[in-house]
């Protein structure tokens, strides 16, 4: 017999999802518009606001679970999202459409995703994750940042384009909106997670790195898949790579600013060995197709079947 509780969970799952998508929409438009009424140049609303606005969903939900004693929805959410985003976002749009390979991806993006999965697992390797260990990857998110938009011109350009046109008053009132039910929003859907999870004996690492992932994943599925069926297909590696690089530098850390989070052996064993796994395989598409120029449907089939099996290998850890 399903508990009482058990609807009115699954309702605040959906709605928190719902409303955390939407209002993190609203509150990096907002940011980012009053910024730039401010006289802050696109490069630090690009490097600052827009980046790290874009995983503000994952780092809420994060804080909120690590704050409220359940850091492994945190951790699972963190890594999580970043398998959902290779195989199920990459995935799905590859088999829409063949994704065309930016060369910029080759020189800087691609090797510092490779770099930064690299010093996520080694701080994860003694089984915890520490204050130390928070500082080390923001630390190193400061430094990718700088590295990353110095002397890009090209993309300050297009950030530019991106940076709403509201009066102050507007743009203010979006932020704060945005920001409250960005909260609003975190709080519900950690607290409909946790539910589920402690209902059916599921651990919280479990729903963070299924349900909690692919929800706050669903903004980049969203925008890749819409890029895809207009023929602007050539972002979305980018966009899920950017993304994948602030979740292991700006979402991982976040439980561990409150409290040491220990790592179980099945997070390093199965879920990040995946997600180091897609990484370098995206890494070894982008060389092995870089003549041809995209990543074609057969690619991304891979990138799907992956997934679907790393699914099916939590099921089965989840039931035994």
């Amino acid at each position: 017999m399903i508990p009482e509780t058990i609807p009115f969970s699954i309702a605040a799952l959906i709605i928190g999802l719902a409303l955390l998508v939407w209002s993190a929409d609203r509150f990096i438009a907002g940011a980012a518009a009053t910024a730039r009424n401010l006289g802050m140049s696109p490069m630090l609303i690009g490097m600052t606001i827009v980046s790290i606005g874009t995983s503000a969903p994952e780092i809420l939900v994060s804080a909120i679970a690590a704050i409220g004693g359940n850091p492994g929805l945190a951790v699972g959410n963190a890594l999580g999202s970043n398998i959902a985003n290779i195989g199920l976002v990459l995935g799905i749009t590859a088999l829409i459409a063949p994704l065309p390979i930016n060369m910029k991806l080759m020189r800087k993006e691609i090797p510092l995703l490779l770099g930064v999965t690299l010093i996520a697992g080694a701080v994860m390797l003694d089984g915890e994750i520490t204050l130390v260990d928070s500082f080390i990857l923001v630390t190193t998110l400061v430094a990718s940042l700088l590295w990353l938009f110095k002397g890009d011109a090209e993309s300050m350009a297009d950030q530019e384009e991106e940076i709403p046109d509201m009066t102050q008053a507007k743009a203010i009132f979006w932020l704060l909106i945005g920001l409250a039910i960005l909260i609003g929003s975190s709080r519900v859907l950690v607290w409909g997670a946790i539910n589920i999870a402690t209902t059916f004996g599921v651990s919280d690492v479990v729903i963070g790195l299924t349900i909690v992932a692919i929800g706050t994943s669903l903004p980049e599925l969203a925008a890749s898949v819409t890029s895809a069926l207009k023929n602007h297909h050539e972002i979305a590696i980018g966009n899920v790579v950017g993304s994948n690089i602030f979740n292991l530098l700006a979402v991982l850390p976040v439980p561990g600013f409150f409290a040491t989070v220990t790592i179980g052996p099945d997070i390093m064993g199965r879920d990040y060995a995946t997600m180091a796994g897609l990484t370098f395989l995206i890494a070894i598409f982008i060389v092995a197709m870089r003549k041809k120029g995209k990543i074609n449907r057969l690619e991304g089939g891979i990138f799907a079947a992956i997934y679907l099996g790393y699914l099916y290998m939590i099921y089965l850890s989840a039931t035994a």
